[in-house]
């Protein structure tokens, strides 16, 4: 299911480097776009204990006539369902940035976890990457 896995490298003074990986199931598989993105939130819990689902930030866009659907949140992250992606300290602030591709053969997941610092520093390679993608 991972069709690619990317580690990115740390900012200064973080202590973890950020993960970006690229996910596709074949046609029909993999779930709704809301259902992931649902998914990726609830990995992303608050310190405060208020709602991740109140702090997110959603929007779709069209990228090359794809429908691309996008979440980014920040908080402590749980790793999902890969342990190679839990953060080693667990209170340490996460922010997760994934976006869901909706082609003809199928939906391709694109998830970005690390430090906030270090997402930060990647953010706008993660939009141009986000940006770049076709169907061909």
């Amino acid at each position: 299911m991972r069709l690619a896995q990317y580690k990115l490298p740390k900012a200064a003074g973080d202590g973890e480097d950020a993960l970006l990986v690229v996910f596709y199931f074949g046609p029909g598989q993999g779930g709704t776009t809301q259902a992931n993105i649902d998914r990726w939130v609830n990995q992303v819990k608050q310190p405060d204990g208020s709602s991740s689902q109140d702090k997110a930030r959603t929007e779709t866009m069209t990228v090359n006539g794809l429908q691309v659907s996008t979440v980014d949140v920040k908080g402590t992250y749980s790793g999902g369902m890969s342990q190679d992606s839990a953060p080693k300290d667990a209170n340490s602030i996460y922010r997760l940035r994934g976006a869901v591709i909706e082609t003809p053969k199928g939906s391709y997941f694109v998830k970005l976890t690390g430090p906030e610092k270090t997402v930060g520093h990647w953010d706008q390679a993660f939009n141009d990457y986000i940006k770049s993608f076709e169907f061909k």
